[in-house]
């Protein structure tokens, strides 16, 4: 996907490896699709150095730029094709590459071909190109569909009660045509295997005939000669495992103890950023003021900050050890150069200065002191970046007692013996919101090998309620007696409660160690990749889209093992299957293993979609 967008932004070619040549300038203008595909892979310096001056969104008030060419990215709907036809009329650049981020019909390249003829423009429209990325991709090795109009494919979309079959076609097609976008890019026509009888099978039986036809189709097939060439995968195709979010309700609901999923579920995390109230001081507002408004503070998690990528996995507790450590080696370096200034006489001089001098011992020192400040301050930057964020995840730990929930939930979810009643932590006041406690109850609920007798699901009906949720009716957790499901009903009504002001301090909290269990979707990831003979996964349809029949075959025509795999969840992933995939591939010696899902959500977002499925 990176190559891909830097191939665009260079018009279209292979982006030049040598930094001495000028770029040529240009403006970026896109859609809401669009800048949701590009902000979480290009930061704006790395536009500017593929010569973006501006970037612009395309319904945004534009002044004419006539001397320089215009790169468009945007999805081929009515409202931005009328919106390109207008630029062109209005004469507003000097030349148009426009990239459609899906592939356009014929009749809409008709209406801008009309556009440019009656404009006189024809010659300023340099190149149209079906780009084919119509997918986000947020680390090397996982992606969402999308994030604009997300609600379309939700998982509450999926699995309304009273869902009219031509919106189900219409929720499958959106979601096939993402997938097919994603297989053009990564170059490859995978083995798709998946469940059968729910929104999975679907997505599988019209993902197959679409890559069939394009493969039918000799002349115009994206999967030929050199639409081939960007292919990450090796000789061996690649296996592509579609999940569906009902066979396991549990871990998108559960309480982690990783960074990375810690920050998406109590902080505002979205598209690789991170969202904050910025720590202001504690003096009191004067009387009759209004209260001083919070500064929103964000902080970009991507793949160039090495701390991230590192830690991103780790348990909570190691992450706040190395915040300290990096903190220390940080503060060492800089007292060595304050020092060394300090002792040669030489403080508030420019670099200039200091190389001239002659070179001592000490002077070396210094010399090379200096040089490294740059990478000093970067370091530093994000030592105070992980320090804030590290440090709001921390409040919410200690505020609602999530280590406490993360270590029960584990126990229920492996079975294990519990250590104290389920009911004492609901009825703790003191521990986690009404949305934590309902969390922990469900998935109580879901693994539960025998639902609970009336009696004791009257005992936590009372409990739930009198720490404030509210059941819309009273058999709000029936709709899990029959798991796994394809209409989900839960009704649930919560509020969140948000709690801040500690240190940065572990104590009281617990250093969980995590152990290392395969979750339902690596299981069964395992199970097809391995050509393992299990029940769970033995009954899976499997399609090659490059056989000249369709099989209706459960029984693979490949025995032997796949070393590259994409596990997608139909219906909504989380950072939690995400990280056990990674574990488990880190375990597995030259496997490869990518994961998708329709969206990605926290518990909270996944908990408000089962509560609106109960409400009449």
């Amino acid at each position: 996907m990176d190559t891909a967008l830097k191939r665009m932004l260079n018009f279209n070619a292979p982006p030049l490896k040598t930094t001495a040549a000028e770029p040529v300038w240009k403006v970026l203008i896109y859609d809401r699709f669009g800048q949701d595909i590009i902000s979480p892979l290009l930061a704006v310096k790395e536009l500017r150095d593929m010569g973006i001056t501006l970037h612009l969104l395309l319904h945004s008030d534009r002044d004419p730029i006539p001397d320089v060419p215009a790169i468009y990215f945007v999805m081929p709907t009515e409202e931005n094709i009328d919106r390109i036809c207008q630029d062109l009329r209005n004469q507003l650049y000097e030349s148009y590459y426009l990239n459609f981020i899906s592939a356009i019909s014929r009749s809409k390249l008709e209406d801008i071909a009309s556009a440019a003829l009656s404009a006189n423009a024809v010659s300023q429209v340099t190149k149209v190109f079906d780009q084919y990325l119509n997918f986000i991709t947020l680390e090397d090795d996982m992606f969402i569909l999308c994030n604009q109009n997300k609600e379309l494919i939700s998982y509450h979309a999926i699995n309304k009660p009273d869902i009219m079959d031509t919106d189900m076609e219409a929720i499958m097609d959106t979601i096939v045509d993402s997938l097919f976008c994603f297989f053009v890019t990564l170059g490859a026509v995978p083995i798709i295997r998946c469940p059968r009888g729910n929104a999975a099978e679907m997505v599988a039986v019209k993902l197959d005939k679409k890559l069939r036809e394009n493969l039918r189709d000799a002349r115009n097939s994206l999967f030929t000669g050199d639409n081939m060439g960007a292919s990450q995968f090796s000789f061996q195709r690649p296996l592509f495992v579609l999940a569906d979010r009902n066979l396991d309700l549990a871990t998108p609901l559960h309480h982690t103890w990783t960074y990375q999923a810690l920050v998406h579920d109590v902080l505002d995390f979205h598209l690789n950023r991170v969202s904050m109230d910025e720590s202001v001081g504690s003096e009191a507002s004067p009387a009759g003021a209004r209260p001083k408004k919070k500064n929103k503070k964000s902080y970009d998690l991507t793949a160039s900050d090495k701390f991230w990528q590192k830690h991103k996995g780790s348990p909570f507790p190691e992450v706040a050890e190395s915040v300290q450590e990096e903190l220390d080696t940080y503060r060492a370096q800089e007292d060595e150069v304050k020092r060394l200034k300090s002792i040669m006489g030489l403080e508030g001089e420019d670099e200039g200065a200091i190389s001239s001098i002659s070179m001592s011992d000490n002077t070396a020192k210094l010399t090379s002191a200096v040089s490294s400040l740059p990478e000093l301050l970067e370091k530093k930057r994000l030592i105070d970046l992980h320090t804030n964020v590290a440090t709001a995840v921390l409040d919410h730990i200690k505020s609602r007692k999530l280590d406490v929930y993360f270590e029960y939930e584990e126990k229920l979810m492996s079975k294990s013996t519990l250590d104290k009643s389920l009911l004492d932590i609901i009825s703790d006041p003191d521990a986690g919101t009404p949305e934590d406690k309902m969390r922990l109850f469900l998935i109580f609920y879901i693994t539960a090998l025998q639902p609970p007798s009336e009696t004791d699901l009257e005992q936590y009906k009372k409990a739930l309620l009198d720490i404030g949720f509210v059941p819309e009716r009273p058999n709000f957790a029936s709709y899990l007696q029959n798991k796994p499901l394809t209409k989900t009903r839960c009704s649930v009504l919560f509020s969140r409660v948000m709690n801040s002001g500690s240190q940065f301090v572990m104590e009281g909290v617990k250093n969980l160690v995590l152990k290392q269990h395969n979750l339902p979707v690596t299981r069964i990831l395992d199970n097809l990749m391995e050509m393992k003979s299990n029940p769970e996964t033995d009954d899976y349809r499997y399609f090659d889209p490059k056989m000249l029949r369709g099989s209706e075959s459960s029984i693979p025509r490949n025995k032997n093992p796949f070393q590259e795999a994409i596990v997608f969840m139909v219906g909504g992933g989380n950072y939690i299957e995400y990280q056990n995939l990674v574990d488990y591939t880190k375990a597995k010696p030259g496997k490869k293993v990518l994961y998708g899902c329709s969206e990605l959500f926290n518990a909270g977002q996944f908990l408000k979609q089962l509560s609106s499925l109960g409400q009449k």
